[in-house]
């Protein structure tokens, strides 16, 4: 969730398909849940006949609420397929496909594309949707996408253009599932447990995150990357499934006479833009996103050409890191509480972005597993920014300006990995892999300038949306 989520995590490989819950190296774009899951509660029955809640359903939070445990089952099961998915897809064009520095750059970009030319317009279509439909389309239509890559690869037609083409359009497909996703959940689980849901969505991201690249890696080494991603495409159908089988509707969006798809994209951008907080969150992320992606365009070539590491010694490479970012999830909302929710947002990138200064060095041996804790170090802080940043987003903003909202900042901050792929792509290709990962670790380095010298800095309580109070008389909602 997706990622989440905003922020990349420092040369992790963007995958196809894959929902960051968060937007950027900072990544949970996640929310809260409901706070009662008895089904009277559903049904809108009284609060205080509701039964009391027992010590493990007080353990369980918000998983013992069903429509929460079918969100939450949906994005383990597509985020386990998207992680086999980030190691797999750049393994096709480097080893099945031998596709060149830039192409490797190119195809990196493409994977985020569709954030930069649909990402706006998406927000504003989203918001006169039924999220639960949208978020159904984005798995199937990712799921038939990259069926394709493997079923091309068995008849010998796979090419490099196709995996363009795949990457592109899965990520049309990623970018109206986000939104979607984004917006969906503080409707589904109510404003007031945006942190905790966020932190528990981003466990299970971390979590794939650790055992997804070495599955990946050892699907990769037995039966060939094209296998692997058909795992992926299975993983969507297994989401799709789920999602299915939440049992809250929404009301269709009520469209004003007057609705302009061009004067609510606006709206969105003004909101954003409007406030001094949310733009200094989407200059942090948005340029965190733009060097993490240098970096991540070239990571697959340094350990497979210029390492000549085997596939299943990258997988449990790329899972090491992940460890950090589980912890991060775990202790994302004591430290929130610890330090304030304004300061947790830019200590975090502060204190853990000099660690992805490892990854360039990286060489077999011990220094190798050097980088990886470090990138993991790194990815603690990045998810603890994620959880804080992105629920206060979700707070903040009011209910109808929610996918637009969603939208502008994805728009602002992945619109920036399809050109750090690209500047990888070319610096890798003239100065060399190293080289360019080295001016993309450099350069996460600054991005906690932003949010340090907006309000957010000493803010330990951050402002939320109140909602309209409802007219005496009037039928509660």
């Amino acid at each position: 969730m997706p990622p989440d989520d905003d922020l990349l995590p420092a040369a992790v490989p963007v995958g196809v398909g894959a929902s960051a819950g968060t937007d950027g190296p900072f990544s949970a774009d996640s929310g809260g849940v409901m706070v009662d899951t008895d089904e009277r509660a559903l049904a809108g029955g009284d609060a205080d006949a509701r039964p009391a809640r027992g010590p493990l359903r007080r353990r369980l939070g918000l998983l013992d609420q069903h429509d929460f445990r079918q969100l939450y089952l949906a994005d383990t099961i597509s985020q386990l397929g998207a992680q086999v998915t980030l190691l797999a897809l750049p393994l096709v064009a480097v080893l099945a496909l031998h596709a060149t520095t830039f192409e490797v750059g190119a195809l990196t970009a493409c994977e985020t594309a569709a954030f930069l030319f649909v990402g706006l317009p998406a927000g504003a279509w989203v918001d006169r949707m039924r999220r639960r439909n949208v978020l159904i389309a984005g798995d199937l239509g990712r799921a038939v996408l990259l069926g394709s890559i493997p079923i091309a690869w068995w008849l010998h037609w796979l090419t490099v253009e196709q995996l363009f083409v795949v990457a592109l359009l899965a990520g049309v497909c990623t970018v109206f599932f986000d939104v979607a996703y984004q917006s969906y959940l503080p409707h589904l689980v109510g404003r007031e447990n945006l942190i905790e849901g966020n932190a528990k969505l981003e466990s299970v991201r971390a979590v794939n995150q650790i055992g997804g690249p070495a599955v990946a890696g050892l699907i990769v080494q037995a039966f060939t990357a094209p296998f692997a991603i058909a795992v992926n495409g299975l993983s969507y159908l297994g989401s799709a499934l789920f999602v299915t089988r939440i049992r809250r509707r929404e009301s269709r969006p009520e469209r004003k006479p007057d609705a302009h798809l061009g004067r609510e994209i606006m709206e969105g951008l003004r909101f954003v833009l409007g406030n001094r907080m949310l733009r200094s969150i989407a200059a942090c992320t948005g340029s965190s996103n733009l060097f993490s992606a240098i970096g991540a365009a070239m990571l697959v070539l340094l350990l497979a050409r210029i390492l000549g590491l085997p596939p299943w010694q990258i997988g449990l490479f790329s899972s090491v890191p992940a460890i950090g970012g589980l912890l991060g999830a775990f202790t994302a909302t004591r430290i929130a509480r610890w330090l304030g929710q304004g300061p947790a947002i830019w200590i975090a990138p502060l204190v853990s972005a000099p660690f992805a200064l490892l990854m360039p060095m990286a060489q077999r041996g011990i220094l190798l597993w050097l980088a990886a804790i470090g990138n993991g170090i790194w990815w603690y802080g990045v998810v603890v920014y994620n959880v804080a940043q992105v629920s206060f987003r979700q707070g903040l903003c009011p209910e109808r300006l929610l996918g637009r909202m969603n939208a502008t900042m994805r728009f602002l901050v992945w619109g920036t990995m399809p050109v750090g792929g690209l500047l990888g792509g070319l610096l890798g290709e003239t100065l060399g892999v190293r080289p360019a990962m080295w001016i993309g670790a450099i350069g996460g380095l600054f991005c906690f300038l932003p949010v340090f010298l907006s309000p957010l800095r000493w803010m330990r309580e951050l402002p939320t949306h109140e909602p309209d109070p409802v007219p005496e008389g009037a039928p509660a909602a």
